[in-house]
């Protein structure tokens, strides 16, 4: 009889099974096999908080095959992901396939690996585990929080607010901190400041650039001179003034390189250096890993193996020399306290793969080359550069002032050899202490101080991490959700903005239900998570001290909120074209959409100009031009009724189901760049 070994996908399966003889059988559960069932809570908040777990209706194909193949199998061995999720799915296995006798018999093992390798996969083998309930305990805590919050809270925004909305627990405070940067945005007042500057020449060598730094001794405070009457009184004392080189400083300044990539640095680096979201970046990421390529990318520590070391460091000397190597290997220390996710970093598991080698799709190289480059170069020497500075003092009789003028020359790039990253450098002439220019320019710049800046992917999720909202195995799933329900969008420079919609959730939720919206509060959640996976903490207890004050201030604010002082209807002048009574507009899930007051009688909509897409009942909206397809028909404007893709607007002909044309591009723009480009 052969060993039956389970793993999460297909492509984990197939690579497994590359490196296991004929005495096992590798196939893969497709994901979770068991989950909170969708059509209600699934929770039995008076029975400990009990889930009442299902078998989902696409995964019972599949579990009822592993249920035959169990059954006839020697052995199983469940070699899911070493993080929750993969220990939650291993649980899930054992009790869907009914595998409770074979486990009591010691014929069901738990192995873990962290890069997909022969070595790793046999070393696992030989050194089998059982189930982590400890693990499987945190999954449960979070699925069972993020299900009572969005169970108990989206039906009090379908009734308050509009139908179709949702909460979740992590996601709205995602939200928060998108909609409070917005609002810093409208608040902000810019303030006039000025730079002072000046080209010098000495001896007619190269003009050098100095900037003005100091006042009668004292630094100029940032952002800079307030004033146009104040930087012209400085100008004026300064072309009155004698300038003479007062000091130059030399000295050589050391530049470190970054720790290999954990999840949450490697989602920063794939939308800063290659323009991926996270959830692309965490979807190539994992097709590297389940073939073989790169350790797992679920992962909190900067621990590093001894045999990558080592493998890091022949590498190096082959490829780039001695004098790229180190005498000693490089270690980290990370931030995290639990580092639960895997035990090491995410770097190729074989460093002797190099990226223009790899045969892969064109986005998995260029992942595959940021996570190789970034553990190379965590390995080579430190950079060196000689930083001069110039400090030259002006002086008219009255005041003092100071200027200085630096550069940087690179002595040895050490791991920039690898790892590209912004050095300028600033070649200065040879000037000499006391040397006097003998020609000055001195010129002032205006400048406006600037609000804070939108979120970008990157810099939304390292303040997340800063904040301890959600772990870095959620950020993917976060972000994404968060544009899903249309409470965020991206703009044209890919940083997020609120919604409307997205807003007044936010204002509501602020309002009413603080805690689900406070940083703080999550984070101490996040934590007790945590204590979990390590064993010292009940989840039953978290999520009591949880639910009861949230379920009781629930129960209240049904009572105490009225939707018409959420969502108030603004009257308009306009009458309705089908059954005369006044138009109102209103707030939609996709923005402001005008509605007839007769409603539910009249269910006429209307489009606002600059709204969003028009809510409740969709009249197909023509568009004019004839169908591509049928030639018959005419192209009118439809939408999604079910599915994922729902309430978003298609174009399609006026014939179907006759005529099945449909694009999600409006034909009608198409048609206009067409005229246009003519």
């Amino acid at each position: 009889m052969a060993k039956l070994v389970i793993v999460e996908s297909p492509t984990k399966a197939n690579t497994i099974g590359k490196f296991l003889g004929k005495d096992y059988i590798v196939d893969s559960s497709f994901g979770h096999v068991r989950d909170l069932p969708k059509s209600k809570l699934g929770i039995d908040t008076e029975k400990n908080f009990e889930p009442q777990y299902v078998i989902p209706t696409k995964a019972r194909k599949q579990v009822n095959k592993l249920k035959k193949e169990a059954a006839k199998a020697e052995e199983v061995i469940l070699a899911t992901d070493e993080d929750r999720e993969g220990e939650a799915i291993a649980y899930h296995l054992v009790e869907v396939l009914d595998l409770q006798k074979k486990e009591s018999e010691g014929k069901v093992k738990r192995i873990a690996f962290h890069e997909i390798t022969e070595e790793a996969i046999a070393e696992a083998l030989e050194n089998p585990r059982e189930i982590n309930y400890h693990l499987v305990n945190a999954q449960q805590a979070r699925r069972i929080l993020d299900r009572l919050v969005g169970y108990k809270l989206s039906p009090f925004l379908w009734k308050k607010v509009m139908r179709g909305l949702s909460a979740g627990r992590v996601q709205s405070v995602a939200v928060r901190l998108i909609a409070e940067r917005e609002k810093e945005i409208r608040g902000f007042k810019p303030e006039e400041y000025y730079t002072i500057s000046g080209l010098f020449t000495f001896s007619g060598r190269e003009p050098v650039l100095f900037n003005l730094y100091k006042i009668e001794g004292e630094a100029i405070e940032k952002p800079g001179i307030k004033g146009k009457e104040k930087a012209e009184e400085i100008i004026a004392d300064l072309k009155e003034a004698k300038h003479k080189v007062l000091k130059i400083t030399k000295k050589e300044v050391k530049r470190n390189p970054l720790p290999p990539f954990i999840t949450s640095t490697l989602q920063q680096e794939g939308a800063r250096r290659l323009g991926f979201s996270s959830k692309k970046t965490m979807m190539l990421a994992q097709r590297l890993y389940e073939n073989g390529l790169i350790t797992y990318m679920r992962t909190d520590s900067v621990n590093i193996s001894k045999e990558a070391l080592a493998a890091a460091e022949k590498l190096i000397k082959e490829k780039y020399g001695e004098k790229y190597s180190l005498s000693k290997p490089r270690r980290f220390t990370g931030k995290s306290k639990l580092a639960q996710e895997a035990h090491e970093v995410i770097r190729p598991a074989k460093p002797k793969i190099l990226p223009e080698d790899l045969s892969a799709e064109k986005d998995e190289k260029r992942l595959y080359d940021l996570i190789w480059k970034r553990f190379i170069s965590s390995q080579m020497p430190q950079a060196v550069m000689s930083a001069t500075a110039i400090e030259m003092a002006s002086e008219n009789g009255k005041k003092k002032y100071a200027f200085r003028a630096n550069g940087n020359i690179m002595i040895f790039d050490g791991f920039l050899k690898v790892w590209p990253a912004s050095v300028k450098e600033e070649i200065l002439p040879e000037i000499k202490e006391k040397e006097s220019p003998e020609k000055a320019e001195i010129k002032e710049e205006q400048h406006f101080t600037e609000p804070p800046a939108r979120f970008n992917e990157a810099s939304l999720i390292k303040t997340m991490e800063e904040n301890g909202i959600g772990r870095p195995s959620t950020y993917a799933s976060i972000i994404s959700v968060i544009q899903t329900r249309n409470y965020v969008k991206k703009n044209e420079q890919k940083r997020f903005e609120p919604t409307e919609i997205g807003e007044k959730v936010n204002d509501l939720l602020m309002e009413h239900f603080p805690k689900i919206v406070d940083i703080g509060f999550t984070a101490d959640i996040e934590e007790e998570l945590d204590e979990v996976a390590l064993g010292v903490s009940k989840w039953q207890e978290i999520i009591r001290e949880f639910y009861e004050p949230f379920n009781k201030r629930l129960e209240e604010k049904y009572k105490e909120v009225e939707k018409k002082d959420i969502m108030p209807e603004e009257k308009t002048d306009e009458k309705c074209e089908k059954c005369g009574k006044a138009m109102v507009i209103k707030m939609g899930r996709f923005g402001k959409f005008m509605a007839c007051s007769g409603f539910p009688e009249c269910k006429n909509t209307k489009k606002v100009e600059g709204g969003g897409a028009i809510v409740g009942r969709f009249e197909p909206q023509k568009t004019g031009l004839p169908c591509p397809d049928c030639k018959v028909g005419e192209i009118v404007s439809r939408r999604v009724s079910k599915g994922r893709a729902r309430g978003k607007i298609f174009w399609g002909c006026s014939r179907y189901p006759e005529c099945k044309y449909a694009s999600w591009e409006n034909p009608a723009k198409k048609d206009k760049e067409n005229s246009d480009a003519q």
